[in-house]
């Protein structure tokens, strides 16, 4: 980028609205799409992704946190959103100020919604109920308990509770047993709560994997996220869907030097040259969110060949060993996370290295790696910090 730090994720919004249009073909008519833009879009730009998503059959975001929604809000998006998230009663104005609906799973922060939104004048907060159906984490108990406080939360003045939820724990594993025992009870509660009068209109439960692979928890709205930018729940979900990975990681070469053997690189001297070599030295490090981990296991991408990481990743710069590779110098582009001259380095890639999950590489990208968004293979617009 001229005049720029050459470190930059690039986000082509063609291949969002791909995904976007792909998997909304999958999903069962009549059944709304959420594009899930939380973490800053899983990594991508919150606001760009929500833009596009809603381009192309979207019609509503979900969020993890309050302040998620009020940036949505300041970036001109009027659709409807869903904190997904629990929020704390002393949370409740920004939700109301955002015009944000809430997940609500008891009376205090119900409580709380009402007053905040008859004091703003927005009366009613609309929430959506969350239900642990075997997630473990938030949400009523689909008991008696559960169902008296989901009334309870229904009978609180300035609420309205306009749709109920829950959230697989498992629906990426190729056994859908437990997904599908989850979606049992969710049924099972749903019923609990008709009989005594509580039928919000708008039910969900299928996030990406569910959308893959379990079309009967489609129901009123699917959760998209992770699929939205073109990566897989998991290894264990099957590949047939043409879904195109957004986003790139690239810098440029900032150094290059012949070294001799026996040369020891980066902290802790965990490489060793066992011959005389060429290293690369790349201005992108852990603090770009380029895992310290992945040194000695890594490989990158330089004039369509790999070349491997060598030696622990520093904060701020990552080398690598380009022996193999004729002409290198510096200027020349590097992609860390992407696909360079027909090969590819994927996050599910190094998320292997790092045992971990492809969620966990896009989404750690830092913040002073600037976004850099493409339409029809051109920038969209300045870079984004």
């Amino acid at each position: 980028m001229a005049g720029g730090r050459p470190t930059r994720a690039e986000v082509d919004l063609d291949r969002i609205a791909h995904n976007v249009t792909v998997l909304r073909r999958l999903t069962r008519p009549g059944t709304a799409f959420m594009a899930v833009v939380k973490a800053d879009g899983y990594g991508h730009g919150a606001a760009e992704v929500a833009a596009v998503a809603l381009e192309h059959g979207a019609t509503w975001l979900g969020v993890a946190i309050p302040e998620e929604a009020l940036a949505l809000r300041a970036a001109g998006i009027g659709a409807p959103i869903l904190v997904l998230g629990p929020i704390l009663p002393h949370q409740a104005a920004m939700v109301v100020a955002a015009g944000a609906r809430a997940t609500v799973s008891g009376v205090a922060e119900a409580r709380a919604l009402g007053r905040a939104a008859r004091a703003a004048g927005r009366e009613p907060a609309v929430v959506h109920l969350k239900v642990d159906t075997g997630m473990g984490r938030i949400g009523l108990l689909p008991d008696e308990a559960g169902a008296e406080r989901a009334l309870q939360v229904a009978g609180q003045p300035g609420v309205s509770v306009e749709g109920i939820f829950t959230h697989f724990a498992a629906a990426d594993e190729a056994d859908k047993g437990y997904t599908r025992w989850q979606l049992d009870r969710f049924f099972g509660f749903l019923e609990v709560l008709a009989r005594r009068g509580l039928k919000p209109a708008i039910r969900h439960a299928a996030n990406s994997a569910g959308l893959l692979e379990v079309p009967e928890s489609h129901l009123d709205l699917v959760r998209v996220g992770i699929a939205l930018y073109g990566l897989f729940p998991s290894p264990e979900v099957r590949r047939e869907v043409d879904l195109r990975p957004a986003l790139r990681l690239v810098t440029a070469v900032a150094q290059v030097r012949t070294v001799p053997a026996g040369t020891r690189v980066s902290y802790g001297c965990t490489w060793q040259a066992g011959r005389d070599t060429v290293l690369a030295v790349l201005p992108a490090g852990y603090a770009d969110g380029y895992r310290r981990a992945l040194g000695n296991r890594a490989q990158v991408l330089v004039g369509g060949r790999r070349a491997p990481v060598v030696g622990h990743v520093c904060m701020d710069q990552t080398i690598v060993d380009v022996g193999d590779l004729s002409g290198v110098a510096p200027g020349d582009e590097a992609v860390l996370l992407g696909e360079q001259s027909g090969d590819r380095i994927t996050a599910d890639e190094l998320a292997e290295h790092l045992g971990t999950i492809n969620y966990e590489v896009v989404t750690g990208i830092g913040r002073r790696v600037p976004r850099v968004y493409l339409r029809g293979g051109r920038p969209a617009g300045p870079p984004r910090p």
